[in-house]
């Protein structure tokens, strides 16, 4: 029975499941192929998410009661949550208000766009590419040297940045064009790509799970591996769960990244 077993699996893995691969994420335009407005799947979902978060931030703001409800609750929870506990606790009160209403729209909209690749129908989070992670890493670029020319001035603001006060200056011929770099590029590199390589990964891994789970569980024909799909099936549900875990997450760190560098522009931290 064993080796009818092992013999069955040997010949499952030699036709094997149909893989996901890199090319799932540059799908060919569904909409308007051949013009600059082309539109494939995942600015399609992009599209969707976007109007889906907009009307229930805008239905909920309409229906609001000054005794909430259940849903009127969770939402004011979470944009509290961003609030005190992200941008009031890196920036302070008085400075965070400035930032508050651009922070919270980053959490939301990456927190509805990393979800995509959990919701049937999608299948594909909206950040899985690296054209939205950049646009919200160089809106917190942008901002933070807006900040930084606004309260120290432009020049004042990279020498500073350049030359650490206290470092000896063999040491500042060394560091100013790390420091520089890290300004300029290592910043938002480090957030585009923490977001988008997290969702690849992500979608990789539910998307390899439930291939494999249709080919042992559906498509072959032999009931001795039938319980290998059924693992692979658990595992696919493992991961989904693990993946909403990881879209909150990862929300969050962007969210409170792009905070703490917007904040490093003021004057009081050197």
């Amino acid at each position: 029975m064993v080796s009818q077993v092992s013999a069955q699996l040997v010949l499952a893995a030699k036709t094997g499941p149909e893989l996901p691969s890199i090319d799932d994420f540059l799908p060919d335009p569904i909409l308007f192929q051949g013009t600059p407005f082309a539109i494939n799947r995942i600015i399609l979902i992009r599209i969707v998410a976007t109007i889906v978060l907009l009307l229930v931030m805008c239905i909920t703001a309409k229906r609001a009661k000054l005794v909430p409800g259940r849903w009127q609750g969770l939402i004011e929870t979470l944009l509290e949550f961003v609030r005190d506990n992200i941008v009031y606790q890196v920036m302070g009160e008085e400075r965070g208000r400035r930032y508050v209403p651009m922070i919270t729209t980053l959490f939301f909209t990456i927190f509805a766009f990393n979800l995509c690749g959990v919701i049937p129908g999608m299948n594909m989070a909206a950040t899985a590419t690296v054209t939205m992670p950049l646009v919200f890493a160089l809106w917190t670029f942008v901002q933070y040297w807006i900040a930084a020319c606004r309260e120290k001035g432009f020049f004042k603001y990279l020498r500073g940045e350049l030359i650490p006060p206290g470092v000896p200056l063999p040491i500042d011929i060394i560091l100013g064009p790390i420091n520089l770099l890290e300004v300029l590029i290592i910043r938002p590199f480090s957030l585009t790509v923490r977001l988008f390589a997290n969702m690849i990964a992500g979608h990789l891994l539910v998307a390899t799970c439930l291939a494999f789970t249709q080919f042992y569980l559906i498509e072959s024909p032999n009931w001795g591996i039938k319980p290998v799909g059924a693992l692979w099936l658990l595992g696919g549900f493992a991961f989904v769960c693990f993946e909403m875990f990881v879209a909150a997450l990862q929300a969050y760190v962007f969210a409170i990244l792009s905070t703490v560098y917007i904040n490093q522009s003021y004057p009081e931290v050197e």
